[in-house]
């Protein structure tokens, strides 16, 4: 596990203006608030400790590059306190929804007191960095009180697990996204065994939907990011329908080349330069899938 005290970089101060403006209502279905620390503390247990980032960053970040709504992802930085989440979502008007980090303590009452919130899903980390799979019996748990809510559940995977979690995943029986293109490895090429798998289970699986951003986490690490595009463009092309893509803002844990959220913009229009499928992937899927009205 990561050391708390090790902090991670902070994202690029100075986002490069979009070639290309983006549609009306599109959605930033990937993004994070941290802290303020002094408002906001992180969680005690937590593998890593981000320079803050709070609701006005995003909102700013949000307002330069075109968005006009957002999906707060919780980190686990902040484990399983949403505050900081249900803060920066109550104070967008509407502008935000919210995907929460919860336990197996968690009640009826917080469940609902959530939903009142704007969120709308929870979220569960296997990535190694991050401490590895959750207790699977709590995982069951949460999902049948996430089926009673209409919520979905997000899961931030390794590629290895798209491999060895098969059998879970065709068992889930509530609508479930996949971070960061599951953190398959450019390196690796389109024909390795996690992609495949990935591939699959979109074509196969109308539950299953993806997160095609996280470029500079599929990469070899250096701007452009490039080399992500083929797996991009294969996964909208495999399911246009259920696709989502999101900054990352403000990108924890990069140890490679830290993004300029910018230029992540430009890259999105490089993998998806179709207006209707863009229209679908920044507007139409998170609009359905995050009730966004």
């Amino acid at each position: 596990m990561t050391d708390p005290l090790k902090g991670c970089l902070p994202p690029d101060p100075n986002p490069t203006n979009p070639l290309q403006a983006m549609p009306p209502l599109s959605c930033d279905a990937h993004c994070h608030v941290f802290g303020p620390a002094s408002r906001f503390p992180y969680a005690p247990d937590r593998s890593y400790t981000p320079p803050d980032a709070p609701y006005e960053h995003l909102e700013a970040l949000h307002d330069f590059l075109g968005f006009d709504r957002g999906v707060i992802v919780q980190a686990s930085c902040h484990g399983t306190d949403n505050t900081a989440m249900l803060d920066a979502i109550a104070r967008s008007n509407g502008r935000y929804k919210g995907v929460a980090i919860v336990d197996d303590g968690i009640d009826e009452a917080g469940l609902s007191t959530l939903d009142a919130g704007g969120v709308r899903a929870v979220r569960f980390n296997f990535v190694q960095h991050l401490g590895g799979r959750p207790d699977m019996k709590v995982f069951w748990r949460v999902l049948d009180r996430v089926a009673e809510m209409g919520w979905h559940v997000v899961l931030h995977l390794d590629a290895q697990d798209i491999v060895e979690l098969q059998d879970v995943l065709a068992k889930i029986r509530v609508p479930f996204v996949i971070d960061h293109m599951g953190r398959v490895q450019a390196a690796k090429g389109v024909d390795q065994e996690p992609f495949r798998l990935l591939l699959a289970l979109m074509r196969d699986n109308p539950l299953a939907w993806v997160k095609v951003c996280g470029a500079e986490r599929v990469s070899v690490g250096k701007k452009p990011f490039d080399d992500a595009i083929p797996f991009a463009q294969a996964l909208i092309e495999a399911a246009p329908e259920r696709v989502l893509w999101g900054t990352d803002f403000p990108h924890p844990n990069i140890s490679k080349d830290m993004p300029n959220d910018g230029g992540l913009v430009d890259l999105m229009f490089r993998f998806c330069p179709d207006e209707a499928l863009r229209h679908r992937l920044l507007v139409a899927n998170p609009a359905r899938l995050y009730d966004f009205t």
